[in-house]
């Protein structure tokens, strides 16, 4: 196959970031993003490295034991297929086009076509609703549907002109996705890609208002997540497993364009209901070399007996959320690796990390990776905050890297507020050592002031999961007439456990033992936590619920004097 200067390009970025894996200094230094006017990952990429190649690339595991493996070379030539079906179909170039639909092989095949097509692709997770997918046809301005015929009956009350194509049983007024089989099996573009075009656009989670709009580029994630390959550091030949489900951007993180931009194999573990143990067995059944997984999944698989593992994965990082420091260590013990965490945003890819082979400090998530350079912003100054001081962690934009996304698509207010004093304001506090390490604080949204010293929700909360009770928790602020407001932590208790008075006393002694005074948890209510339905814990609510409704049935330190 003629390569373009683009595939040459990129390989040279994405050769010395494997070539440097576990050499910072010197990955740092040299790496500079590669420069690509014209680039389609699909076609410049993928199809290259898939070039008679029977490797396997996707790899889908059932819940009943059944599996189906996809070789590079295979994907390829059925991702063109359907990209000339679809264009028989009436998808352009730069044509919106909503996808709906779970772990399966359609998955890829329509995102690898879409990308060959030039249509713009707007993840979608099956969970949503009628009225969210009316939010994403709308404001999307989409022309477009791929959805599992499952989920059709959502879209019978969404009136529009949008093509509807169904994968799974054939449904009226819908077009059947298995016709794209019957297609030719060679792609042509109708126009070389520039790498501007518009690629993604992302609807993010919304833990504290309505979701945003997010634009990324042919080449801001399928060449920006360069960083996220190197953070979790896969090579060619690994097997990488990673706990997402698609319609977020953790998905494109790890499902796709991490694992694929290092020729590496991505193996997917569909399940119902998450069983610790059954993850277990396919982690050492599959021989998974590469793990990722969200806070949440962690904590639960901690509760598993870990080393009946016998031959644990080599490279184990967290993203979504950061860890907190008992699980890190708890899997440390278990399997002789330590989970690193990752920082970065739907709008971005990997900004803060810890990387290969470098030191992980305790609570840290590490330093700004190759292409990024980070900068934790004083609020008062505008300004770079003095080292060890917190701040609002930014992206200097004199530097603009390769993996931020272009704006907020049609809000350009929110875009312009975003990129503001030269820097991308990440929304997330956080304090940098003089190392260069950035510990992470919490949302700017979510820390608050309680007798007038300023409070990490995330830091009471990682106290807390230390005890055995505790399987998460979410601290907020909660009205309090002397100190203007006390940390309250709602708690979803381990299995096992009761929400009684003895259990609410054993926490409050354990809140007294490790925190200071001014940080103790002073309310406690035992409850299931609100999520977004990505799963990230929406603390907002719970701060209005105890702004607006006041305390549920809830228990007070003073109750249980302490020693």
């Amino acid at each position: 196959m003629a390569q373009k200067p683009g595939t040459a390009i990129f390989r040279r970025a994405r050769d010395f970031l494997l070539e440097h894996r576990e050499d910072y200094t010197t990955a740092r230094a040299g790496f500079s993003w590669p420069q690509l006017a014209e680039f389609n990952w699909a076609l410049d990429w993928f199809d290259v490295i898939a070039a008679g190649n029977d490797r396997t690339a996707l790899w889908i595991v059932e819940e009943d034991g059944s599996e189906a493996k996809f070789s590079f070379a295979e994907l390829s030539r059925r991702s063109a297929r359907v990209a000339n079906w679809l264009r028989d179909q009436g998808v352009r170039r730069g044509d919106r086009l909503v996808l709906m639909v779970g772990n399966q092989v359609e998955l890829w095949e329509t995102l690898l076509a879409a990308t060959k097509l030039g249509a713009v692709v707007i993840p979608a997770t099956t969970l949503l609703g009628t009225e969210e997918l009316r939010d994403r046809l709308v404001r999307g301005e989409a022309e477009h549907v791929v959805a599992a015929t499952a989920q059709a009956g959502k879209f019978t009350a969404l009136d529009g002109d949008y093509t509807r194509i169904g994968v799974g049983p054939k449904r009226p007024g819908w077009l059947d996705y298995a016709d794209s089989a019957t297609a030719g099996p060679t792609f042509t573009a109708d126009a070389p890609t520039r790498g501007d075009e518009t690629l993604l656009l992302y609807f993010t989670s919304g833990t504290t208002a309505q979701p945003k709009l997010v634009e990324h580029t042919h080449v801001s994630y399928p060449v920006g997540h360069l960083s996220t390959m190197y953070w979790i550091g896969i090579e060619p030949g690994d097997v990488h497993l990673n706990i997402s489900s698609p319609g977020w951007a953790k998905h494109a993180w790890s499902n796709v364009f991490a694992p694929w931009n290092a020729e590496a194999t991505i193996l997917v573990y569909n399940y119902t209901r998450f069983d610790p143990a059954a993850l277990l067995t396919q982690l050492e059944r599959c021989s998974v070399t590469s793990f990722c997984a969200p806070p949440t999944v962690w904590r639960m698989l901690i509760q598993a007996d870990l080393t009946r593992l016998r031959t644990p994965p080599a490279k184990v990082v967290g993203a979504g959320e950061p860890l907190n420091p008992e699980v890190i260590e708890h899997v440390r013990a278990a399997w002789g690796v330590r989970i690193r965490d990752g920082f970065g945003q739907t709008e971005t890819t990997v900004q803060v990390a810890n990387s290969p082979g470098q030191e992980v400090r305790p609570g840290s998530m590490g330093r700004p990776v190759p292409g990024y350079s980070v900068v934790v912003v004083d609020p008062a100054t505008g300004g770079p905050a003095a080292t060890g001081t917190t701040g609002e962690i930014c992206l200097d934009l004199a530097e603009r890297p390769l993996g931020l996304m272009v704006g907020y698509a049609g809000d350009e207010e929110r875009t312009a507020e975003a990129m503001r004093g030269g820097y991308y304001h990440t929304g997330d506090i956080g304090v940098c050592d003089a190392d260069g390490y950035i510990t992470y604080v919490g949302r700017t949204d979510d820390v608050f002031k309680a007798s007038d010293y300023r409070i990490s929700p995330f830091e009471l909360e990682s106290a807390l999961l230390e005890h055995p009770a505790v399987a998460e928790a979410a601290v907020v602020p909660a009205p309090d007439p002397v100190r203007l407001a006390v940390p309250k932590a709602f708690v979803a208790l381990a299995e096992g456990w009761s929400g009684d008075a003895a259990t609410a006393e054993a926490i409050f002694a354990h809140s007294r033992a490790v925190l200071a005074p001014y940080k103790r948890v002073r309310r406690l209510e035992f409850a299931a936590l609100p999520k977004t339905i990505s799963g990230k814990i929406r603390r907002t609510e719970l701060r209005t619920r105890e702004a607006e409704s006041g305390p549920g049935a809830e228990f007070r330190e003073g109750d249980f004097p302490g020693p």
